[in-house]
C-alpha cells in the first residue's frame, strides 16, 4: 500500500451481523449496573454460593421426588420439546443442535400457564421461591456440551436442583470461573452466571435439572435498581421476542 491510500475500513467477518442498537445499548448499561450490584450484593460475589444459607432452598430438596415424578411424564415427549434456542434466539450462540431441550413455567416473570398445568406440584413449589423469575426443566442429552459463556445480568442467581443426573457423576458437570461443580439428584447449586461457565455430559444419560433464576438479596438502594433493570430487561424485545417463541409452541 503506497502512501497516497486511504486507510483499510474495518470489515466484519463473513457472516456475522452487527447487533442490534438495544442489545449494544443494554449490554453497555448493564455493564454498570452489574458493577453497582456486586457493591450493594447482601450475598458478596463468589462464584458458587452455599444452598444451605438460603431457606428456600429446602422445601425444593425435600420435595425433589415429586418435582422428578412430573419431569418423569414430561420426558416421555422429549423429542417434541423445543430446543433452548427455538425459545431464546440468542442461545443459538452456544447451541445449535437439539440436544438441549426446555419445558418452561415461567421466563423473566411471565407464566407458561399450559405448561404449570401439566406440573401442578412443581409449580406450586417454584412460586414459593421468593423472587423467582425464571423457571424450567434444562434437558441435556448424552455428549452434549455447552461452550464457555456469561449471563446477561448480575441481578439475579441462578439455582440447579438436579432432578435426573447420568453417572459417572464426575463426568456430567459445570464450571463456572474457575471452580468445578457436580450435579446430584436431589442435591442443589446456586451460582453467579455472569461468571464465564461452561457445561459438560460427557456421559449416556441424559441429565435434567429445575432451573431456577432468582433476584439476588441486596442493600438499599440495591434491591430498588435491581428492580428497576429487571423490568427494563423483562420488557427488551429480546424476551418479548422468546416469550411469543413459548407461546407459539405451546399452542402446537
Amino acid at each position: 500500500m503506497n502512501e497516497s491510500s486511504p486507510p483499510p475500513t474495518a470489515t466484519r467477518p463473513p457472516g456475522k451481523r452487527r447487533k442490534s442498537w438495544y442489545i449494544r445499548t443494554g449490554r453497555r448499561l448493564l455493564t454498570s449496573v452489574d458493577r453497582f450490584i456486586a457493591r450493594h450484593s447482601r450475598v458478596g460475589d463468589p462464584t458458587f454460593f452455599d444452598p444451605a444459607e438460603f431457606a428456600w432452598v429446602r422445601p425444593l430438596e425435600a420435595d425433589w421426588q415429586t418435582i422428578r415424578t412430573e419431569l418423569d411424564d414430561i420426558l416421555r415427549e422429549r423429542d417434541a420439546l423445543p430446543n433452548f434456542q427455538d425459545i431464546s434466539q440468542d442461545q443459538a450462540r452456544i447451541s445449535q443442535d437439539d440436544r438441549w431441550k426446555t419445558f418452561f413455567f415461567y421466563g423473566y416473570g411471565y407464566r407458561m400457564d399450559d405448561n404449570c398445568a401439566r406440573c401442578p406440584e412443581t409449580t406450586r413449589l417454584i412460586e414459593s421461591v421468593p423472587g423467582m423469575t425464571t423457571a424450567f426443566f434444562s434437558i441435556l442429552a448424552p455428549g452434549k456440551h455447552i461452550p464457555p459463556h456469561r449471563g446477561p445480568y448480575k441481578g439475579v442467581m441462578r439455582y440447579h436442583l438436579g432432578l435426573q443426573v447420568p453417572e459417572p457423576r464426575e463426568r456430567c458437570r459445570i464450571r463456572v470461573g474457575d471452580d468445578i461443580g457436580y450435579w446430584q439428584e436431589g442435591g442443589s447449586l446456586l451460582f453467579d452466571d455472569t461468571y464465564e461457565h461452561e457445561v459438560w455430559n460427557d456421559t449416556d444419560g441424559v441429565r435434567v435439572v429445575l432451573f431456577l433464576d432468582v433476584m439476588r438479596p441486596m442493600r438499599f438502594p440495591g434491591a430498588l435498581v435491581n428492580r428497576v433493570a429487571f423490568n427494563l430487561i423483562r420488557l427488551s424485545p429480546y424476551v418479548q421476542r422468546a416469550r411469543r417463541n413459548q407461546q407459539r409452541w405451546s399452542r402446537r
